[in-house]
């Protein structure tokens, strides 16, 4: 998975990955993509429709 500026390492999504929930139907495939997408729209304040498609 390619990673971009500001993205967890994977030193530090090993340290985050336990203490997040489950899907309703197990685990989530994309959650790290997804918590980084998260992670980025709170630093950088912009909207939801301003982050990348990826």
């Amino acid at each position: 998975m390619a990673t971009a500026r500001g993205d967890l390492t994977d030193e530090e999504w090993s340290l985050i990955e336990p203490h997040l929930p489950l899907g309703e139907r197990g685990p989530i495939s994309d959650l790290r993509q997804q918590f980084n997408a998260v992670m980025r729209r709170l630093r950088a304040g912009s909207p939801w429709r301003d982050l990348p498609a990826e």
